[in-house]
């Protein structure tokens, strides 16, 4: 391996450690007397322009890849530039809904983990070696538990943090499992070279243990997205988190995540030479399993949801359903590169929307002290900037038109009926589509105490005001803007994806 070629293709990766390194020194060494507001805005500030750096990196680069010899290790354009840009402009938002949060005093470490565990991410989602994309994974993981235990004052910090640790390591050691009776079974941890073993008559011999790897496979990674049944440690991290390591779980983990798993499901079709038809050997089974996983995850989320009266839960076991409908697409996943584009386009549109959901959660409950849906009791007269942001994020996450989660939902579906136009597929699609109704009711159930039922008046008869900073609401209402924007001119995210990933 040529050491310079890996430095070159890693430079975001650096750029991102070197920014890390930065929030330390200038916090621990220059501000460490300063004001919580004004440290924290610096470490934010420092985080952001380390992204820019980062995506700077990998412009100049070019979408370089990194081979070892033959094998490729990381990949260099399509689904893992427009991942690993959707990672980076994330983490920049999660980063700015810092300078507003009071929950810690170590800020500069806070910002650093965030950086860390997004590198962790960038090499998730460029990963084409099972070695690679476990060391992306643990790095990443590593990070997102620390951050779910970061609020110190808070016992349900401390709780979710230590669930998520213990199923963290549990999907882990599944699967390593899974990677190791895959490697057994075809001698090498390069994806392509995986899927064109299994594709031939020694990949056909060994099909019983194949599917054993592939479930504790499947069990490793529906950890790492909250797919049902491997989702109990969601509700309780996404509760106890502090807002913005909540935000970041929930956007920047799913959208390296998925764009792994869009990484599988490329390398099975290639190898499996099909078309625009689901794919055999590999993916027959593979997909047999993902299905199931959807299935049970669509269900479980959408259900479970109908009961919370935490907001934070309500988000929790939606961001289950929605992992639910993204599976459904990989399940049914083609070599054309219609499911590719549109997997990433709904990652990238429900990764942003989440973040504005938990930066809206977060300013009513520094405002409350509570995340209950009567926190939000009038909100429209508390603050009506606020509430309209809400309207705006919450009816996009239900699929409302013409908000850009509708066209996410409406590509997803339209590439999983053009890939499986069979009775399954319409049978699934259209269970979907009824889930994401049920959605509208617990998403309609916050928006009712926001706009419908009225405030709690104090003891003077007043109803409290609820202020917010100046750059967290430039935030919020920046990502509404483009939530309404993308969904009024789908074309635009389309458009950009398509450059970097041209649809056939």
């Amino acid at each position: 391996m040529n050491y310079a070629d890996l430095f070159r293709v890693t430079l975001p990766e650096t750029m991102l450690e070197i920014a890390a390194l930065l929030v330390l020194v200038v916090d621990l060494a220059f501000l460490r007397k300063a004001g919580l507001r004004v440290r924290a805005a610096a470490a934010a500030l420092v985080g952001v322009v380390g992204c820019g750096a980062a995506a700077w990196a990998m412009s100049a680069t070019g979408g370089a890849a990194l081979h070892a010899g033959d094998e490729l290790l990381l990949a260099g354009g399509g689904s893992a530039a427009v991942a690993q840009y959707g990672i980076l402009a994330l983490t920049a938002l999660t980063l700015l809904l810092l300078i507003d949060s009071v929950f810690t005093r170590h800020v500069g470490e806070f910002v650093a983990v965030v950086l860390m565990a997004a590198t962790g991410g960038l090499l998730i989602a460029a990963a084409q070696d099972l070695l690679v994309i476990f060391i992306g994974l643990e790095l990443l993981s590593l990070g997102l538990y620390i951050l779910t235990a970061f609020a110190k004052q808070s016992g349900r910090s401390a709780e979710g943090a230590l669930k998520y640790y213990l199923f963290g390591g549990m999907s882990a050691a599944f699967l390593l499992f899974g990677f190791s009776y895959l490697y057994g079974l075809t001698g090498s941890t390069n994806l392509q070279g995986i899927m064109q073993v299994i594709h031939s008559a020694k990949g056909a011999n060994a099909a019983p243990l194949l599917l054993v790897s592939l479930v504790m496979i499947a069990a490793g990674l529906g950890f790492k997205v909250a797919a049902a049944p491997f989702h109990f440690w969601a509700p309780d991290a996404y509760e106890g988190a502090p807002a913005p390591g909540a935000a970041f779980i929930a956007s920047v983990s799913k959208v390296a995540s998925f764009a792994l798993l869009i990484s599988i499901g490329v390398a099975g079709a290639y190898a499996s030479g099909t078309s625009n038809a689901p794919n055999e050997g590999f993916l027959g089974p593979w997909a047999l399993v993902v299905t199931v996983l959807s299935l049970a995850s669509m269900l479980a989320g959408n259900l479970a949801a109908l009961a919370q009266i935490s907001v934070r839960r309500l988000l929790a076991y939606s961001a289950i359903a929605h992992a639910g409908y993204i599976l459904l697409g990989l399940a049914f996943f083609s070599r054309s590169n219609a499911s590719a584009a549109a997997i990433l386009y709904y990652i990238l549109t429900y990764g942003l929307t989440t973040i504005g959901a938990f930066g809206v959660v977060g300013v009513v409950e520094r405002a409350t002290g509570s995340d209950r849906m009567d926190a939000f009791l009038g909100l429209h007269k508390r603050n009506p900037l606020l509430a309209v942001v809400l309207l705006v994020l919450f009816l996009s996450l239900a699929g409302i038109p013409p908000l850009v989660g509708f066209w996410a939902k409406f590509n997803l579906f339209a590439a999983v009926l053009s890939v499986g136009a069979g009775p399954i597929a319409f049978a699934l699609v259209a269970l979907a589509v009824a889930l994401s109704a049920v959605s509208l009711y617990y998403y309609l159930q916050v928006l009712k105490r926001a706009f419908v039922m009225p405030a709690v008046d104090n003891s003077a008869g007043k109803v409290e005001k609820i202020s917010v900073h100046p750059v967290t609401m430039i935030v919020l209402v920046a990502i509404a803007a483009a939530v309404v924007v993308m969904g009024c001119f789908p074309a635009l995210l389309q458009g950009w994806i398509a450059g970097f990933y041209p649809v056939t």
